[in-house]
């Protein structure tokens, strides 16, 4: 069978496609989980490293601020820090696979 404009219809055609949608989310997929993003709190004193695959692979913190020794603001900024970093992950992440993951199938 075949569609108007000749193209073949049905099996072999669209699976080649969705495998090379495939290989190149991996692709990406695997570009992410080497990038990473910084989220910050409290100005910059906490600071939390997390990858495009979000995971959390550091955090700062400033010096001075652990020698206050107010454990709360600590808990809170680094909740912050790295929910900030999370956040920044899933942008990076959704403009990567964006493209791929926008509905534009090619069939």
């Amino acid at each position: 069978m075949a569609r108007r404009g000749g193209m073949p219809m049905g099996g072999q055609g669209m699976m080649q496609q969705v495998q090379k949608l495939q290989r190149e989310m991996m692709k990406i997929q695997e570009e992410l989980a080497n990038e990473t993003v910084t989220g910050t709190a409290g100005g910059g004193v906490v600071k939390a490293v997390v990858t495009g695959d979000q995971r959390c692979v550091s955090i700062e913190i400033e010096t001075a601020l652990v020698e206050e020794g107010d454990v709360e603001m600590l808990q809170d900024l680094v909740l912050a820090a790295v929910n900030n970093g999370l956040e920044l992950s899933s942008e990076l992440a959704a403009e990567r696979l964006g493209p791929l993951a926008g509905g534009n199938l090619p069939f």
